[in-house]
């Protein structure tokens, strides 16, 4: 169930209105202290991007503290909408954001998340606090302000009484979007019909990321749902939303799942045009190009289609669904292999830890542990040794047909199959080191690589290894 806003009142200053279409735009600037009911009561859900301390919102709080009379025409400030409001006297709105997944703040995460930092570090100065350190996600920021919202109210309790010089009364720019008009059911719905796309244009004006709008649309979460499921620790660990604080991008997990998809039946983007595969060399060197391969196959008709559910697309197609249910033990597999690989490199003759680029890695490394699960380990590995032989599983995979379904399946258990074979696939694997000079970029965008190890891994399915 979603969860609903509670109402909020955004009190304008040099106010204007204007009505286009179903939409009407409400633009002003809004005093700082204002702000406080929005960052109270509104989070980051509707905006493709989650937010978090850096040099961004360094930079906006410095301009604050050095010009704030000029601050509102130096940023775009806050795009705020709620398909329920109530225009009130003294140019005061009164919004309920009826679903926070597409409507609060749509664009401004950065300025609302530095804007709401300032005020915190003024109120905890009152109080002889001082802000803790680190970098913050807007979550953890969130966390913060709640944890010490007694104090920011005792602070602006001060500045009623004349404290603090006016430090927030510097203005910030608030655009708010609502239904041309909140009584007509089918204004409302063409409007929030609307939001999604308006999200994803305003927040291309900053370049978002392909990965942003792709979760944006919904096109990770049943990838996110199966992973949760059936690998929770490393889904906590993945940032499906952009800067939220994961250390493993969903394009890596997205990458691992063209091993399985790159074996579906074609599939056609709404022209007709077949979406093509990711050829198994970009699945190390072009996980951008992944990425966006990713994008356009869940935009397909075929794969996905509109639902009136927070305006996102929904999975309909059941083979790229088998496609993710494998994806998602695919980490597993990958640590595995990485944890075991020098073991068994030295075991058919080599010397490991002696090659340069190994070495060099190691010497790095204070903690080595595997890339997904974060086990503990001896030595680590470039990834360019690595993901050959994970693409390799691939052979443990085949689409199957019954009734005119088409679902990607293992042939067999691949956590036991590797148990039971990685070491003589290794051996034949590693005949590629030497023809590449064992430079781990030449193995890892080798095509000839990839050959080589689902070679190895049909040869041990085949008994012949």
């Amino acid at each position: 169930m979603l969860k609903k806003a509670q109402s909020l009142i955004v009190k304008f200053d040099f106010y204007s209105q204007q009505t286009v279409g179903e939409i009407t735009k409400m633009v002003g600037l809004v005093k700082a202290k204002y702000l406080v009911p929005i960052i109270d009561f509104l989070d980051l859900e509707a905006n493709p991007r989650s937010s978090k301390t850096g040099p961004v919102t360094d930079g906006i709080q410095e301009s604050i503290e050095r010009d704030a009379e000029v601050f509102p025409f130096k940023t775009k400030g806050i795009l705020l909408a709620s398909s329920q409001y109530e225009k009130l006297q003294r140019n005061r709105v009164r919004i309920t954001p009826d679903n926070p997944n597409i409507e609060g703040i749509l664009d401004g995460g950065h300025n609302t998340l530095a804007i709401g930092l300032y005020i915190l570090k003024k109120a905890l100065e009152q109080e002889g606090q001082s802000m803790p350190r680190g970098s913050k996600t807007w979550d953890e920021f969130k966390e913060l302000w709640r944890e010490k919202r007694e104090v920011i109210e005792e602070y602006l309790d001060a500045l009623r009484d004349g404290a603090g010089e006016g430090e927030l009364d510097f203005f910030v720019p608030v655009e708010l979007l609502v239904p041309r008009c909140a009584d007509d059911a089918a204004s409302v719905e063409s409007f929030k019909n609307d939001l999604l796309e308006i999200c994803a244009a305003r927040n291309n004006n900053v370049q978002l990321q392909v990965s942003a709008k792709a979760n944006q649309w919904g096109y990770f979460d049943v990838l996110r749902d199966l992973m949760e499921a059936g690998n929770p620790v490393v889904s906590k660990r993945v940032e499906w939303k952009t800067n939220d604080g994961g250390d493993i991008k969903a394009q890596d997990i997205v990458a691992l799942a063209w091993i399985p998809l790159n074996l579906m039946t074609p599939v056609h983007d709404e022209n007709g045009r077949a979406i093509e595969p990711v050829s198994a060399q970009k699945i190390y060197s072009g996980k951008g190009s992944c990425l966006k391969q990713f994008e356009k196959l869940m935009s397909s008709p075929e794969v996905t289609s509109e639902t009136n559910v927070d305006y996102k697309r929904e999975l309909t197609n059941r083979e790229v669904y088998s496609a993710f249910q494998i994806t998602a033990e695919l980490p597993a597999l990958y640590d595995y292999i990485y944890a075991m690989f020098p073991k068994y490199y030295n075991a058919a003759g080599g010397s490991y830890g002696n090659i340069a680029a190994v070495k060099a890695l190691n010497e790095k490394r204070a903690r080595k542990t595997t890339p997904f699960g974060g086990k503990e380990i001896d030595k680590v590995s470039p990834d360019g040794y690595i993901v050959p032989l994970v693409y390799g599983l691939q052979a443990l995979m085949e689409n199957r047909e019954e009734n005119g379904c088409h679902t990607i399946q293992w042939r067999q258990q691949p956590m036991e199959f590797l148990q039971s074979n990685l070491d003589k696939i290794v051996k034949h694997y590693a005949g590629i080191f030497s023809m590449c000079d064992y430079d781990p970029q030449k193995i890892g965008k080798n095509p000839q690589s990839y050959v080589q190890a689902i070679s190895g891994f049909k040869m041990a399915l085949a008994g012949i290894l």
